[in-house]
């Protein structure tokens, strides 16, 4: 009896101390939606695709003690490639940024520092979706939180190369997978 209210006293202490831990690092978007097919504002310019070639509006919220700054990547880990696709890799967006825009890759509207590598199509900046005809292909949006001010990268870094320096320098990280097909 006296184990049982011992055990009931440190679950209570538990989830009154857990509870009040900070909320989740959280990816949010007024463009895109977990599971949603990408709107044709998203889809990429060229390839056989007809498309806006926008970057979607995100945000991020809760970041984790400890971030210096963020990176965004957004891949689709189903194209026929081996490899996946790169759509979007930017990093060094400074830690006091919490928003992109809608449409703001390759324009002004990208934070001061921020630096947009070459995606899979060769062109710097995000390059929407454009799956094989008939097939369904998942877009991993994901929002990273990152322990260092600046991802140090050369000229011309692959996207290989910049996924692996983003994962070794966060500490959290929040997604949304998004999905198209045509």
């Amino acid at each position: 009896m006296r184990l049982t209210k011992l055990l009931a006293s440190a679950t209570v202490f538990a989830s009154i101390a857990f509870g009040a831990s900070a909320a989740d690092f959280q990816l949010q978007s007024q463009s895109i939606a977990e599971g949603a097919q990408l709107s044709s504002e998203f889809v990429f310019q060229g390839f056989g695709c007809e498309g806006g070639n926008l970057s979607p509006q995100l945000s991020w919220v809760n970041a984790p003690e400890g971030t210096k700054s963020f990176a965004i990547t957004a891949y689709d880990p189903d194209a026929p490639t081996g490899s996946g696709w790169w759509h979007w890799n930017v990093v060094n967006i400074p830690s006091d940024v919490t928003s992109l825009e809608m449409g703001a890759s390759g324009t002004d509207e990208m934070p001061k520092g921020a630096l947009e590598i070459t995606n899979d199509y060769g062109a710097q900046g995000f390059g929407g979706a454009c799956p094989p005809p008939g097939e369904v292909h998942r877009y991993i949006f994901t929002a990273h939180a990152l322990s260092v001010e600046k991802i140090e990268l050369p000229e011309g870094a692959s996207n290989a190369l910049t996924g692996f320096m983003i994962g070794a320098n966060t500490i959290k990280s929040a997604n949304i997978t998004a999905v198209y097909n045509r």
